[in-house]
């Protein structure tokens, strides 16, 4: 990445323990987060992701392992010294968690209060804060006046009250419709590259890993199974969960038929680039999709088709080799793939 993790995570392992025994929500973590990246953690209920986020600001105490935040192990710090790093830390939430009788602008202020600010400057901040979130024409206004997505922008102004490094998103768009999702994952984008804000992402949604995050730790039974690129793991996931996630409706042996397959695989390519329809143009050959699954991320495609040639073998075979010199991997399967 280039540049110094600000978080480093090492043998995490966090048990809990009730009266029927104990209980392992988290078991052998390691994670490095970098400076400026948006980072997801993705992963089922009851995964752990959760678990994990409240491990990294110490809202739970590991059981074991370290967490070191801005080259600092939060272990060693004392209670106040450990308030001070939180406020490096914003934290937004699936349910807002916004005070009903307070006005978005006392909303934002309360952080500020809390670290004593004076309440003139602190307003001052609130006002920039919901300019930047847009929404200065509502800093009056009540959250039970507020839509669902309006509550979240107010959320993200309050988490940025203090100037955080780092600006932790525990399901934050879960209790949201489509639109509004996409709107504050474009919200949290934007931030990033103005404020080179380092964002964690955490999710059970493959959309949102693919429309904001660069890089993707995906957790299940308690463990992190595996780490990469959001592209690398979308297009060649390793474990089975990942494959779940990145291809979603069942095995592609479960649609696929005929004798002479190919897979395509589009790994970054521009989404505007018919080579499929260009393919049939030019090799004047029928061909028919069996199955596919591409997304567009950032204006390049990215994901898989496989398509049944035609019985003609000559037909097929220049099918083959026009694909070919096209900027895309292809691959002849079998009818098992």
């Amino acid at each position: 990445m280039g540049k110094s993790p600000i978080f480093s995570i090492r043998d995490l392992e966090k048990i809990y323990t009730s009266k029927t025994g104990e209980v392992k929500a988290l078991e052998d973590i390691n994670l490095d987060i970098h400076e400026g990246e948006v980072f997801g953690i993705i992963g089922f209920s009851g995964a752990g992701k959760s678990t994990l986020v409240r491990c990294m600001n110490f809202l739970e105490r590991p059981t074991k392992g370290t967490v070191f935040f801005d080259g600092k192990d939060l272990s060693k710090l004392s209670k106040k010294e450990l308030l001070i790093a939180r406020q490096s830390m914003g934290m937004i939430f699936q349910h807002f968690n916004l005070l009903m009788q307070r006005n978005s602008l006392d909303n934002v202020c309360f952080p500020l209060e809390i670290v004593g600010m004076d309440k003139s400057q602190a307003q001052k901040r609130a006002y920039e804060l919901l300019e930047i979130v847009g929404l200065s024409d509502k800093a009056k206004a009540y959250p039970s006046q507020l839509s669902g997505g309006q509550k979240q922008r107010v959320a993200i102004a309050r988490a940025l009250a203090t100037r955080p490094k780092v600006l932790l998103c525990d399901e934050a768009t879960s209790a949201l419709d489509p639109a509004t999702t996409h709107s504050i994952l474009g919200l949290l984008k934007q931030i990033n590259k103005d404020l080179g804000l380092t964002i964690v992402v955490i999710t059970h949604e493959m959309s949102v890993i693919e429309e904001i995050c660069q890089r993707i730790a995906i957790i299940d039974n308690s463990r992190i199974v595996e780490i990469g690129n959001v592209i690398d793991i979308f297009t060649n996931p390793k474990t089975e969960i990942a494959k779940s996630f990145s291809a979603p409706g069942g095995n592609i042996s479960d649609r696929v038929i005929g004798s002479r397959l190919v897979k395509i695989i589009f790994n970054g390519n521009s989404s505007y680039e018919p080579v499929l329809a260009r393919t049939i143009l030019e090799c004047k050959a029928p061909v028919n999709i069996m199955f596919a699954d591409t997304k567009n991320i950032d204006g390049k495609a990215f994901g898989q088709m496989i398509i049944q040639l035609p019985e003609d073998e000559n037909l097929s075979n220049r099918v083959l080799a026009f694909l070919s010199t096209q900027d895309i991997i292809v691959k002849e399967v079998e009818e098992s793939v």
